[in-house]
């Protein structure tokens, strides 16, 4: 009966994938409903921690791109771009990463990817390699955000397990893996597909006027645009909320609030942090308040609150119910086959297609089967598995973006233009993390 309630918890995430967004929330709902009042399943608490980290988070950055910080960041990533337009498929995948890794979230990069595949094309580069890579590398750096609700989750989670577990020690490692990991996708992109004069599909498409004058005559650039200064003032004030919240994390007696109490939760400091700091980002740069609810920051963050809402919610209450029949296989085969537990991973959230709700669903069922913290934060980039279906927002913008053609679903649609870098970066990822979780990870 169990694996039939895992196959119907399945088909809800499955029917759910199909809207997306809000849709997956909602219809997860029905699936817990019928979980506790049909299978008699007793329901566990909402995943309120996640959803306070992801509303926290997506307000204050939501309140940076309203205040035209975004834009200043953009900026700062296109002038990086095309002083170098030679390296695009080697740079592009950083900047999508560093502008995920400072935000938290991987839906500020949308607008940067017009622009690489204009650099791209504009030195005669197939636009896919770039994009695709840069699509990926985006979500990749979600788990070395310390922004991130997957991050702050886990060290949530490890805490309670290990003391001697810090945001930092979580940091050493998924900062270098998810790097190497990039490097290695980028590295891989620098020769794939066909040259552009050797594509059949991109020569067809020169012969098509309309396309034809969309690929050589439109530019698409943000340099155009003056920003105010009090855009550069709020990306200053977002990265001293970064670096507060890293120097906090790194000093426990900085949050002992009276001596002999036990230090406050990160995912608390963090939550104060985002709402201190995007309170004075509001004020310092007189920001509207009712421009803040329009970005698309605040849309796809809300919207991702929503599903993990309903995700997390049955998917942990079948786990919690179901785990006491089921740890006893699954324990000798994670101990003798540890990869096994990243499969795991990648699996959920290629059906889950959220991160933040990956963790949320997987890292309890990890800790009690009796993995160690070192391996379940090693593997932590396997959590990214939904590129294998290519239906997310950014790989779906990337597609639509890329006038020449080149990024695409192929006619098998598991042959997609993110497949081969997202399986590469992945791996390699999970591969250094799990040497350097034995390092860094007591």
């Amino acid at each position: 009966m169990l694996y039939l309630q895992f196959l119907f918890l399945l088909l809800i995430l499955y029917i759910g994938s199909r809207r997306g967004g809000i849709g997956l929330g909602v219809v997860s709902g029905i699936g817990l409903l019928i979980e506790v009042f049909i299978f008699k399943m007793p329901p566990t608490a909402p995943p309120v921690t996640v959803m306070l980290i992801i509303i926290a988070v997506v307000t204050c950055a939501s309140i940076l791109e309203a205040a035209g910080g975004l834009k200043y960041m953009l900026q700062i990533a296109e002038r990086v771009l095309r002083k170098n337009p030679k390296r695009v498929t080697i740079i592009a995948p950083f900047v999508t990463y560093m502008m995920t890794f400072m935000l938290g979230t991987g839906h500020a990069v949308y607008s940067i990817m017009p622009i690489i595949g204009d650099v791209a094309l504009k030195n005669g580069i197939r636009p896919e390699r770039p994009m695709a890579a840069a699509s990926v590398a985006s979500q990749l750096a979600i788990t070395a955000s310390p922004l991130s609700a997957a991050v702050v989750y886990y060290l949530a989670q490890m805490v309670d397990i290990n003391s001697s577990i810090t945001l930092l020690s979580i940091l050493m490692v998924t900062i270098p893996s998810t790097l190497f990991g990039t490097l290695m996708l980028s590295l891989y992109s620098l020769r794939r597909g066909k040259e552009l004069e050797d594509d059949e599909d991109y020569q067809a498409r020169l012969k098509d006027p309309q396309w034809r004058d969309k690929i050589l005559n439109t530019v698409s650039t943000s340099l155009d645009e003056k920003l105010p200064t009090s855009a550069r003032n709020a990306v200053l004030i977002f990265l001293m909320a970064i670096i507060s919240i890293v120097a906090i994390a790194m000093f426990p007696e900085i949050r002992t609030i009276t001596e002999g109490s036990a230090p406050i939760k990160m995912s608390v400091v963090i939550q104060m942090m985002m709402l201190a700091f995007g309170g004075v980002i509001l004020i310092v740069t007189k920001t509207e308040p009712t421009k803040v609810p329009n970005g698309v920051v605040f849309k796809s963050g809300m919207v991702a609150t929503i599903a993990i809402f309903g995700i997390a919610w049955m998917s942990d209450t079948y786990f919690q119910y179901a785990m006491p029949q089921f740890k006893s296989g699954m324990v000798s085969m994670v101990t003798q086959y540890p990869w096994t537990f990243a499969l795991a991973l990648f699996i959920v959230s290629v059906v889950v297609n959220s991160q933040a709700a990956t963790a949320r669903m997987m890292l309890p069922v990890g800790l009690s089967l009796g993995l160690s913290p070192a391996l379940l934060i090693g593997l932590m980039p396997a959590i990214y598995g939904y590129f294998f279906i290519p239906n997310y927002p950014s790989d779906i913008a990337t597609i639509n973006f890329d006038t020449s053609g080149t990024t695409k679903i192929g006619k098998y649609y598991f042959n997609h233009s993110f497949m081969s870098v997202g399986l590469i970066g992945v791996i390699c990822a999970c591969s250094l993390g799990y040497v350097l979780g034995q390092i860094f990870i007591v």
